[in-house]
């Protein structure tokens, strides 16, 4: 299951009614629904997830969304900093989630694939599933979590 991670509905599971259309999106974490345990102690584990009008998703992202609503890792995939804004983007006229640390972009209707700056690959992906209304993980992560390593 899902949690909201912020804000005062801080560990309260996610209802696709509580995901507004266009974004922002809303910061989240896993919850264990076998033991209760919020998978909040490491930050690789916190979620964006944003809705979106289905007609704007390409195939591969529809197929692992919930009526539009869809998840990505929060972990830029450049230097593994935290993704927190929706912005208009720099190189288009979409708005689009952006690492303000090394200001990389990602396109959430296209896989989160990188519109903008350094980052290296896409950010993971996280197919969802609809749970007696709430919002759930459906699989593993798509892609890998988190920056590149220093090499």
């Amino acid at each position: 299951m899902l949690v909201f991670s912020e804000g005062d509905k801080e560990g309260k599971l996610i209802t696709a009614a509580d995901v507004p259309a266009g974004g922002p999106p809303v910061h989240a974490w896993p919850k264990d629904p076998n033991t209760s345990v919020v998978r909040s102690a490491s930050r690789l584990n916190e979620i964006l997830i944003i809705k979106l009008d289905p007609a704007e998703l390409d195939e591969k992202t529809r197929a692992r969304a919930v009526d539009g609503i869809i998840a990505y890792s929060a972990i830029c995939s450049h230097a593994g900093c935290p993704v927190t804004a929706w912005v208009k983007s720099d190189a288009g006229d979409k708005e689009v989630f952006k690492c303000m640390c090394h200001n990389s972009e990602f396109d959430p209707r296209e896989g989160a694939q990188v519109v903008f700056g350094p980052a290296p690959r896409r950010l993971a992906a996280l197919p969802l599933a609809l749970v007696d209304g709430s919002l759930s993980v459906a699989g593993n992560f798509i892609g890998k979590v988190g920056g590149a390593q220093p090499g």
